[in-house]
């Protein structure tokens, strides 16, 4: 899969590509990352990138030419003939809809996704509506530019590519993840994985834990240390709809939930 950021500020972005699980994605060949810089594809001597808003307001808003140029430059096809299965645009912005898993998940079944750093007061609109095919925003805040939400959608959609995770299943079971309908059930069939958790259903993950048994005294919950798959099974499941009632509330209006979970969460209430 590929990636393309139009940014003002491309060295931005080295120290994020040159660490962790992106660095070994990128050296595997499982994802490309490039950066390209908006002021490259400006025509004047200042290296002009900004104007100020028509209609009067604070803030300079960046220019539809260079932008433009940048999106053109790069051998997508034109938003008339673009498949949106293999290829999308995307405008990082404070006005855009909110990204979340699932949208992460659209964007890791394509080949190839161009992000476009807003910046200053925003983005002409023409280019929105000229080229993008989506706006996107990484939460309910405004940021000074487009490159840290880049960061972080890349970072989201790249875990889910396969291959990209020492373990798969590592994306599967946490956060935001599918239901139980999606995996085997529980020690079913041969060369199932005996599974102690559920798929979150779109709850929070419950709470992990490791070595040392005790610390600082603290222990960890006996039920993690005696192998009884069905009992961790319950105690993780009780305690990410716990994590989830005091965190996320607002999650469990659309999770996946058994009647075994609204009698608990009945409890808590």
């Amino acid at each position: 899969m590929r990636f393309d950021i139009i940014t003002i500020f491309p060295d931005f972005f080295t120290g994020i590509f040159g660490h962790g699980v992106m660095k070994r994605a990128m050296t595997n060949g499982l994802i490309e990352a490039h950066t390209h810089d908006l002021r490259s594809f400006t025509h004047d001597r200042h290296r002009t990138v900004d104007d100020r808003p028509f209609g009067g307001g604070e803030g300079m808003v960046l220019k539809p030419e260079p932008l433009m140029d940048a999106v053109e430059s790069l051998g997508i096809a034109p938003k008339p003939e673009r498949d949106p299965a293999r290829e999308s645009v995307v405008l990082l912005s404070a006005q855009g809809s909110r990204f979340t898993q699932p949208v992460a998940r659209e964007l890791s079944r394509l080949e190839r996704v161009v992000f476009l750093c807003g910046r200053y007061e925003g983005v002409d609109e023409r280019v929105n509506e000229l080229a993008c095919d989506r706006e996107l925003s990484i939460g309910d805040y405004v940021l000074s530019g487009g490159e840290l939400g880049a960061a972080v959608i890349i970072d989201a959609v790249m875990r889910l590519i396969p291959g990209v995770l020492g373990n798969q299943d590592s994306s599967a079971y946490e956060s935001f993840g599918d239901g139980d309908e999606h995996f085997p059930a529980p020690g079913g069939g041969s060369g199932a994985t005996p599974r102690a958790t559920h798929g979150s259903g779109g709850l929070l993950d419950y709470p992990h834990y490791t070595r040392p048994p005790e610390f600082r005294g603290m222990a960890v919950p006996e039920v993690l240390a005696g192998g009884d798959h069905a009992a961790i099974r319950k105690w993780r499941r009780e305690r990410a709809l716990e994590k989830t009632f005091r965190n996320r509330p607002d999650l469990l209006e659309k999770a996946a939930l058994s009647k075994q979970d609204k009698a608990f969460l009945d409890k808590l209430k």
